[in-house]
């Protein structure tokens, strides 16, 4: 790790100062971009006219840091999903969600609260969470969906074997699902989760996860979880 730390601190000295810029730019219009209801990530968002060949380098940068994690879209759902990856769109997530706390200014107080000025961030902050929890169980393979034709998006999609998992974080106890269900009706074979502050429940087409065990999700098919979780 001292090994990488150095090499990357290298890397910086020999980088060109508008790159470094660029970086700097792009790190810190993360917490903007994710505040939005539709959290993907828009280059016109870190300046006027800013295009994605003037950033890729500065994105790449960080990802090559492990300090920012990058999740493509598909637009169409199949397997492999890795098939349908729209390199066009994407999100960024920082690191953790601590570090996303710090660099949005939330006091964590406020964000635990049910009634609180931070209602978009109390959503984005719980996405950090889940995605961070996934990640350490599979490193690649995660994306979100946006549909072509409808307004549809879910916050994750994965597959496991040769099954898809469509993905819908809630914040709080909310077990409204409308894209979720959209979802399955659209892919009956899919096995869709909900992940919630409720605790674990199964029906007839979908597995909610309490927030706690948002890991679990990537070990085997979500409906055999009841075990796990006992």
């Amino acid at each position: 790790m001292h090994q990488n730390r150095k090499d990357r601190s290298e890397k910086c000295e020999d980088m060109r100062p508008e790159i470094l810029g660029r970086i700097h730019q792009v790190w810190n219009s993360i917490p903007q971009q994710l505040a939005k209801s539709n959290k993907k990530f828009v280059y016109g968002d870190i300046q006027k006219g800013a295009r994605a060949k003037d950033y890729e380098e500065a994105i790449g940068w960080l990802i090559d840091a492990g300090i920012v994690y990058k999740i493509p879209r598909v637009r169409k759902a199949g397997i492999p999903l890795k098939y349908y990856e729209d390199f066009s769109a994407f999100k960024l997530f920082v690191l953790d969600h601590g570090l996303m706390g710090a660099m949005a200014d939330a006091p964590a107080a406020e964000i635990l609260l049910k009634e609180n000025v931070f209602e978009e961030y109390k959503g984005t902050f719980t996405e950090q969470y889940v995605l961070e929890q996934m990640i350490c169980e599979m490193d690649s393979g995660i994306f979100y969906f946006d549909s072509e034709t409808t307004k549809l998006e879910l916050d994750f999609l994965i597959q496991n074997e040769d099954v898809l998992v469509p993905i819908e974080v809630k914040a709080e106890e909310n077990l409204r699902s409308k894209s979720l269900r959209q979802f399955y009706n659209n892919y009956p074979q899919s096995q869709p989760v909900r992940m919630s502050m409720s605790d674990y429940r199964k029906q007839d087409w979908m597995v909610n996860i309490p927030l706690y065990a948002a890991c679990r999700v990537t070990h085997g098919q979500p409906d055999r979880l009841v075990m796990k979780l006992k």
